[in-house]
């Protein structure tokens, strides 16, 4: 703030700045004795009107002055309602400039009528007028709504130029929950879903949507429109807060979070609060599965709406294009509207139609996220059970193809990371939010098979008669009046267009992971052979050893959706082996799997469960021919290989530093000594880590990391039933022989040959009893 009127102002000479500083000093004793918004009443008129043209206030104190006056309890506002104009005529333009100059952090010395207007007490005053209704029994008029909406356009227009402006607002819960009162009038419900949305991103406590007065109501009187753009503001309420990219993502910073936090926290609530409103999910099924209109009036609206998206970062910006294209529809009704004609118009006349396409995939993405949150709450079986009866998957596989995945689509569009909130356009958040949905239904779910339509789940069938082996019951459990229409279901569309992605889209992550999640869960031979079949084992090996893909979030993904792919299939071991017939094909794979074990040990893992299975089969005459022909097999059998992989995934990773991205890399080491354990060899892998701490000359080093390492996985997994379930499943090794091991380990007897204790020399014992504790 002093910044603007402070010592280094440019707009004043010394004189000046201290009588202009003087009159500051005055207002802001005001706020502090807590005047509100007659702070700025208090000051004589004619000194505010003095000290205007050399403060550079541009009149807006006196105004405030006189919208004050004039909006007093028996006004009929027809003078406060020009004079607001007024002042919206002085603040809009700044607006205008924050949004078109991607949202840069505001500073007073930029808007300076913005922040006059709220220095003077303007943002108050404006709270008041909107909040007297509530204040007071007595009988008055009512305030038309052309000015309830400017006075939320001001309101919005302060506080994306004024820094604070925001937050003091989003402290006052009174308001925040008369503003949701405003929105069932619609007429004023694009400005204040705006202003919520706004406040709600800054609050400190989450609101808690119970506390909204008749909230279902509100909801039910929502047509499709007004609840695509609620679910904006709903996307704030049912989100964990993002705790940022630090050490609190740590498991230990989690784990001791969630001891504290014995009860649902808000957002839970919240979800439960949504579910239980009538028709709430029916409808946000149609909204997310409606045909956006065709009539498009251009062929290239891919290459308008980058045009257009590159300053339409602000809803408010957009919801009142779309405004104003609606009526310029209404007047150009009689104007032609074949594509050949729009051709040759310029990009502004072709606007209108545009809008009302980007308006429709922005708020597809709104609805697709909240259903995707609502799909991995607590409440995630309720869910499943709603979104399939209301058919949500084959109303997206009917949309595929025109919509989320258009074949004109252009393929050079590269995301930043696989952060759901980088800065995209439309048509790149709404496939990463579809993909992202995908993931989440599929995900350890019977559900998946909706993906699927009859004849593919047909195909299904006919592989496990083939092989001789019984149905998922999943499958059989399947509601074929809930698949999947047409030729293709959404997997195998999905299928299609990840083969034809560029080598460098991070697309290609989402799409791997959406993927994967329909296989995840119990090993089904048959889901894998459907994919094999398909040439998906191809196509991931092509991007890892041929594509000259650099990115580690896509290979990861590539390495995860492998593992899953080809885990206990002799079949996939076999394909394997054909696609990397040369040793410099090998030697890439290998260089790219030891280059990040934190993104391809699950593939280590699969590898090595496989391996173990195939060598416990050797009756069978295939299984024994692969196992003597394939070289990752051949690689994995020889122990120093095992052994070289075990050192470094349990010195990668320590307490402080696991994340539930990397520790997975501590369930692979103990995966290798499990396995070890069952063959009797348990003790000799032990024997190799001690062996390796005196050669890299570090005793003690790595079995004291590996011993606290499995006291953390004790206290973290041994109370999650989720997590427990998830680890027997991936592995095919019951949880019981899990915990079995662990606790050998952890063994206190030193005279114990399974025991991690017995490796470690008395002088180098630095177990840190107290670490899970602390």
């Amino acid at each position: 703030m002093a910044t603007l009127l402070g010592p280094e102002s440019p707009w004043m000479g010394g004189k000046k700045r201290t009588r202009n500083r003087n009159i500051i000093t005055r207002i802001r004793q005001s706020q502090i004795a807590g005047r509100g918004f007659s702070r700025g009443t208090q000051l004589p008129e004619v000194l505010l009107q003095e000290r205007d043209k050399r403060a550079k206030w541009h009149g807006i104190p006196v105004l405030l002055q006189e919208l004050y006056e004039s909006s007093h309890l028996n006004s009929d506002f027809t003078r406060s309602h020009i004079v607001l104009k007024e002042l919206s005529s002085l603040l809009s333009m700044e607006a205008m400039s924050f949004v078109t100059e991607d949202r840069k952090t505001a500073q007073e010395s930029t808007f300076p009528n913005t922040y006059t207007f709220d220095l003077f007490g303007g943002v108050d005053l404006l709270v008041e007028l909107l909040m007297r209704p509530t204040l007071t029994t007595l009988q008055k008029p009512k305030m038309n709504d052309d000015l309830v909406k400017d006075c939320l356009s001001v309101l919005y227009n302060c506080c994306i130029c004024t820094e604070g402006v925001t937050k003091n607002l989003a402290s006052r819960d009174d308001f925040v929950l008369f503003l949701f009162t405003l929105m069932t009038n619609k007429k004023t419900f694009l400005q204040t879903a705006t202003l919520i949305e706004d406040i709600l991103g800054v609050k400190k406590e989450m609101i808690q949507l119970e506390w909204i007065p008749n909230l279902s109501g509100l909801v039910q009187s929502f047509d499709q429109q007004q609840l695509a753009n609620f679910c904006r503001i709903l996307s704030v309420t049912i989100s964990e807060p993002d705790v940022g990219n630090d050490d609190k993502h740590t498991l230990l910073a989690k784990n001791a979070q969630q001891k504290r936090n014995t009860s649902p926290s808000r957002a839970e609530v919240n979800q439960v609060t949504l579910l239980n409103i009538p028709g709430f999910i029916e409808r946000l099924c149609k909204l997310a599965t409606r045909k956006v209109s065709e009539a498009t009036g251009t062929s290239n609206f891919l290459q308008e709406l980058e045009e257009w998206y590159t300053w339409l970062d602000n809803t408010l910006v957009l919801d009142a294009l779309m405004q104003i294209a609606t009526d310029e529809a209404e007047h150009s009704s009689t104007e032609s509207s074949d594509e050949s004609t729009l051709a040759t118009i310029p990009l502004r006349h072709r606007l209108p139609q545009s809008m009302k396409i980007v308006h429709e995939i922005m708020y597809k993405v709104e609805v697709l996220y909240v259903l995707c949150v609502l799909l991995m709450g607590r409440q995630r079986n309720q869910v499943h059970k709603m979104l399939a009866e209301f058919r949500l998957i084959p109303g997206l596989n009917n949309l595929f193809d025109k919509l989320i995945w258009r074949k004109y689509t252009t393929s050079n569009h590269v995301v930043h990371g696989q952060n759901e909130n980088c800065d995209c356009s439309p048509e790149i958040s709404f496939k990463i939010q579809f993909l992202r949905l995908l993931q989440s239904f599929s995900d350890h779910h019977e559900n998946k098979y909706l993906l699927l339509n009859a004849q593919e789940l047909n195909e299904l069938s006919a592989i496990s008669l083939k092989a001789n082996i019984p149905e998922v019951e999943a499958l059989v459990n399947t509601d074929r009046s809930l698949v999947c229409d047409g030729k293709k279901g959404l997997l195998t569309r999905l299928l299609a267009v990840m083969k034809r992605e560029p080598p460098d889209s991070s697309f290609r992550f989402w799409q791997a992971r959406a993927v994967e999640s329909f296989l995840r869960g119990a090993t089904s031979y048959a889901d894998q052979m459907f994919l094999l079949k398909r040439g998906l084992l191809e196509h991931i090996l092509f991007c890892i050893i041929d594509s000259g893909c650099k990115s580690r979030d896509v290979l990861q993904s590539y390495f995860d959706l492998l593992g899953e792919l080809m885990k206990f299939n002799i079949d996939a071991f076999k394909r394997f082996n054909k696609y990397v017939n040369t040793d410099e094909k090998f030697q890439v794979f290998l260089t790219q799997i030891n280059s990040s074990l934190v993104d391809s040990n699950m593939l280590v893992r699969c590898i090595v469960l496989s391996l173990d299975r195939f060598e416990s089969q050797t009756e069978d005459v295939k299984v024994v021919e692969v196992l003597s022909e394939c070289c990752l097999l051949s690689y994995m059998a020889r122990v120093e290989n095992r052994l070289s992989f075990l050192f470094r995934l349990v010195n990668i990773i320590n307490v402080q530093t696991l994340t539930q991205e990397n520790v997975s890399c501590l369930n692979t080491s103990l995966v290798i000594l499990m396995l070890a354990r069952r063959r009797g060899k348990l003790p000799f892998y032990l024997n190799a880590l001690r062996e390796k701490e005196y050669t890299e000359k570090y005793p003690g080093c790595l079995l004291n990391n590996f011993h606290n390492l499995l006291r953390f996985w004790q206290h973290h997994y041994l109370n999650k039933d989720k997590d427990s379930t998830c680890l027997e499943n991936s592995s095919c090794i019951p949880f019981s022989y899990w915990k079995e091991t662990v606790s050998v380990l952890l063994g206190e007897d030193r005279t114990s040959p399974c025991a991690i204790i017995s490796y470690i020399d008395e002088p180098y014992m630095e177990l840190d009893r107290d670490l899970l504790e602390d």
